[in-house]
């Protein structure tokens, strides 16, 4: 009997040391990142049976418990991993909006004295003061353009290095899950199945920490290890393997970065959208969604000032009498060949509408048969069996070579144009300022009407004046006549249009538009039989203002978007996108982190340790390890009894 007391209170003094060390190891763990509370579990020993029933054997530890809940963890890495991608875009986005919306770096200010620099050209065209101010303006806003173009290229090559540093994140916690898994398998192999609870910490840290990156799916298999899985459903850890992401040139376009995914062989590429939580996803969205809508609005827009101010400027005539040129430069887009074509086509665009443009990048794939293009914000699609083909503003042309079935293009056709504005003209003196055509009323004429100042449209330029045409009119049969021999007349009398063969006399009408080789004029008034009207080349016109006016005109007028849009109009809704999608990750960022807060606080409550509760385990162990031991001293007791009876 006294055997059968000492045994049982060996295994209590076992129990209550296993007690105190485990609450030792919690105590002293308290403040590690990713450690779970530990508790002893601890069952009585099988009862021995004896005549006067079954007797206790006392008490035996069955194993060390990790207070742990999958459930909560699951919770945790989840919010992490949103409230990192959340991070991502809001760390970026806001750089994006302080560039844009700066009351004095931004693009508004300079772009309202550009055109306060045209007027002023407009009130005296032969000052050359105004003239210079004007063009220092211009420049002025060239290099605010490409300034604000170039920190935003600047913005994605950063991003470009964080998803490469990202990417070789996620390959170092993968490779070290991979350890883990094996690490843990041989020591509960060892440990005949009981949990290594400290390495098991170590993993789920190390797979928060992942989350970070990228958000994962977990799932834990019956050996102890963990199987990990990204975007949609690739293994990034299988047992003690691990696979690799790739960051690398896009085959589409080798500037920008694409996600590779590599395992036993397997090379493939991984689907942008697929990819998503984590700071790896958030810097994927922002590129793909806010960076490459401020890039392209911004270069439609320069684009869109650069083609409607070139326009107009070849409209007009310069100091020197000259039809003016390019006032700015811009650069024609070319389609980006895939690196896995097999033909040596080369598609060239060039910009024919700057009011059709889109923000849209575009696909074009060529079937053997015909090509489709695919424009990319809203997937609208249309299909041509050769080039040139129009769209969007956009008149594409296969510049060379032959396309091969499966062959694709990526059309970037206005991303670069912030950075590639330029000032086409370097002399005051090359403003055209000047309509190229005058008009007059000669003294003689006895009747009211009067002939308007006239203007040009491009047609003008294939066939520019070379001498006086004038009109003359008879009462007799209300007609005009005098318009060149081989040029046909169009007539538009509030609204009703008609054309006059070349040769033909015009029937008069008050207010009526006259348009013939690219001159527009009107006549009102009555005329007297006899009257004439002419029209003649603007010669020495330095004081004439009519084609800075339309210049200036063209400040507010609609020439983007399809007619919905002034110059303004579409910085202002580029900033107020911006801005609206800043503040949207404002908020959402703050909710996002308290939500993270709220359910890391539920998982420590619940995993964590909590030092006044383990202190009071700890005295409660001590009181059992006293309580053994004074078992096992009666035991002693009783059997040195036992033995003097014997003596």
């Amino acid at each position: 009997m006294a055997s059968s007391v000492l045994n049982i209170g060996v295994t209590a003094l076992k129990a209550a040391q296993a007690g105190i060390a485990t609450t030792s190891h919690n105590i002293s763990n308290a403040a590690t990142p990713g450690y779970s509370r530990q508790e002893i579990v601890q069952s009585t020993s099988l009862a021995m049976y004896t005549g006067s029933g079954y007797i206790g054997q006392g008490v035996q530890v069955d194993t060390v418990k990790r207070i742990y809940s999958d459930f909560l963890a699951n919770q945790v890495m989840d919010a992490q991993a949103t409230a990192s991608q959340i991070d991502a875009q809001r760390s970026h986005i806001s750089r994006i909006d302080n560039l844009l919306a700066d009351a004095t770096a931004g693009l508004s200010p300079i772009l309202q004295e550009f055109f306060s620099g045209i007027h002023d050209v407009t009130n005296d065209p032969s000052d050359m003061a105004a003239r210079q101010s004007m063009l220092s303006n211009s420049r002025m806003l060239v290099n605010r353009f490409q300034a604000t173009g170039n920190q935003l290229s600047a913005i994605r090559g950063e991003v470009e290095t964080e998803i490469r540093a990202s990417v070789q994140t996620i390959n170092s916690y993968a490779s070290r899950l991979a350890q883990l898994n094996d690490q843990i398998a041989v020591a509960e192999g060892q440990g005949k199945s009981q949990p290594a609870n400290d390495l098991r910490d170590q993993r789920d840290l190390l797979l928060a920490d992942l989350n970070k990156e990228i958000k994962t799916t977990a799932v834990r298999m019956g050996d102890g290890s963990i199987n990990v899985y990204v975007a949609s459903g690739q293994a990034l850890v299988l047992g003690s393997q691990a696979a690799s992401l790739v960051a690398r040139p896009s085959s589409s376009d080798s500037t920008q970065i694409e996600i590779g995914y590599q395992m036993t062989g397997q090379n493939l590429p991984m689907r942008e959208g697929d990819i998503t939580g984590g700071r790896l996803g958030g810097l994927l969205q922002f590129r793909s969604d806010t960076l490459a809508t401020a890039q392209n609005t911004l270069g439609r827009m320069a684009i869109g000032l650069s083609f409607t101010l070139n326009q107009q400027h070849r409209l007009g005539q310069d100091l020197s009498g000259n039809m003016g040129g390019d006032y700015f430069s811009i650069l024609q887009p070319a389609a980006i060949s895939n690196s896995t074509n097999i033909g040596n086509a080369q598609i060239t665009a060039v910009f024919v509408d700057a009011n059709a443009l889109t923000a849209s990048d575009y696909q074009i794939d060529f079937d053997g048969t015909n090509y489709s293009i695919t424009r990319l914000s809203d997937g609208v699609t249309q299909t041509a069996a050769s080039f040139p083909v129009t769209l969007d503003g956009l008149e594409l042309t296969l510049a060379s070579g032959v396309a091969a079935a499966g062959d694709r293009f990526l059309l970037r056709p206005v991303r670069e144009g912030a950075t590639s504005l330029g000032l086409a003209i370097g002399s005051p003196a090359e403003i055209a300022a000047a309509a190229p055509i005058r008009t007059g009323n000669p003294a003689s004429n006895t009747g009211t009407a009067s002939i308007s100042a006239g203007s040009v449209n491009a047609n003008y330029l294939t066939t520019p004046f070379a001498g006086t045409v004038t009109l003359n009119y008879s009462s007799a049969t209300g007609m005009l006549s005098g318009f060149p021999a081989t040029s046909a007349v169009t007539v538009d009398a509030g609204g009703t249009v008609t054309t006059y063969p070349a040769g033909a006399p015009v029937p008069y009408t008050a207010g009526a538009k006259i348009s013939f080789d690219g001159i527009e004029i009107s006549l009102s008034g009555t005329p007297a039989d006899g009257d004439q009207f002419t029209i003649q080349p603007n010669i020495g016109g330095v004081g004439d203002n009519r084609n800075a006016l339309l210049l200036a005109g063209l400040q507010t007028a609609k020439t983007l978007g399809g007619g919905t849009m002034s110059f303004g109009d579409a910085y202002s809704q580029l900033v107020g996108e911006i801005g609206v999608r800043t503040r949207e990750l404002d908020i959402t960022s703050n909710v996002q982190n308290k939500m993270l807060d709220e359910v890391s606080n539920t998982q420590q409550s619940f995993s964590g340790v909590n030092l006044d509760e383990e202190a009071a385990k700890l005295m409660r162990y001590q009181q059992a390890y006293q309580a053994a031991a004074k078992v096992m001293q009666m035991a002693s007791e009783l059997f040195e009894t036992l033995a003097s009876i014997g003596r």
